[in-house]
């Protein structure tokens, strides 16, 4: 058993080294068996693996990434974690422990001179503050990645799962399922952290996709379309377009019939198929008129 998931050990951590939590930096520590090994099921982590994990607290399941990978990169910002994860894992000689900030990671660096390049896979329990930019950047970064599996709030995997029509629907469903497939593992009650967190949380793999479109022209133009459709849920989508693209009411609305749906519909009624199909109609057809 990996003694710093014992809530026991935990607390011991915490009052020898008179570490105080930080809310600014969301640290919650892991003190449920059960998650970790569920984190790690759904990881699949073999000894061929390296594993980057984001924001590690006192090393619960880094211990367990070590034991289960070839290489772990570990990257945590808060200064004063380090020498603890240091003592708690100075046992372990295949573990790079990065004292910084994850958002300004050059991963593709990183992956190059930690694992030659080839695809590592992320295993982490994600600040909650600050979860849908890391994940983003990880999504957009182009580096090479199999798969991402994170805890996080239960809220923000509801968001990241949802489908079209429902409440949860909107702009993080359509960017994380653009990259990834995406399943939930578990969901996680409040009293699995020390501290407790005002919230429920989920654990959640994304196994990224490899046929996303490369032309970085298109997928700009159809985040703006998708950002414009949410900005303003309300309204109709030819609306919203008009306000947050510029672009005339009535071509959005002959866009639409041309793919068969309602000129009055909303954007939450749209798959993310829809939302390719318009962008491409609407940037090929009708923005060259304005050049």
């Amino acid at each position: 058993m990996n003694k710093l998931i014992r809530p026991g050990e935990t607390l011991r951590v915490i009052k020898e080294n008179n570490f105080q939590f930080q809310k600014r930096f969301g640290q919650n520590f892991l003190i449920d068996e059960s998650v970790l090994r569920d984190i790690l099921a759904a990881s699949e982590i073999t000894r061929e693996d390296c594993v980057l994990e984001i924001g590690p607290g006192i090393g619960t399941l880094t211990q367990a990434l070590c034991e289960s990978a070839r290489k772990v990169i570990a990257v945590e910002l808060d200064k004063k974690l380090i020498p603890i994860l240091e003592e708690n894992l100075s046992a372990y000689d295949n573990l790079r422990l990065i004292q910084g900030d994850a958002l300004r990671l050059d991963l593709t660096k990183l992956i190059g001179e930690e694992n030659d390049g080839h695809p590592i896979k992320v295993a982490a329990n994600l600040p909650y503050y600050i979860t849908s930019p890391i994940l983003m950047s990880l999504l957009e970064s182009r580096a090479p990645i199999r798969s991402i599996t994170i805890m996080v709030q239960r809220e923000v995997a509801d968001r990241m799962r949802a489908l079209p029509g429902t409440k949860s629907y909107g702009a993080l469903s359509l960017a994380v399922q653009y990259y990834a497939k995406i399943d939930l593992i578990r969901t996680v009650a409040s009293s699995c952290f020390l501290p407790r967190p005002n919230v429920d949380s989920a654990v959640v793999k994304l196994t990224l996709r490899s046929e996303t479109p490369e032309n970085p022209e298109e997928k700009a133009f159809l985040f703006r379309l998708i950002r414009s459709a949410f900005a303003t849920r309300r309204k109709t989508l030819a609306n919203a377009l008009s306000g947050g693209l510029s672009l005339p009411k009535e071509r959005t609305e002959e866009a639409l019939r041309e793919l068969g749906l309602s000129e009055n519909i909303r954007g939450e009624a749209l798959s993310l198929s829809q939302f390719s199909a318009l962008s491409a109609l609407l940037r090929g057809k009708y923005l060259r008129e304005k050049s």
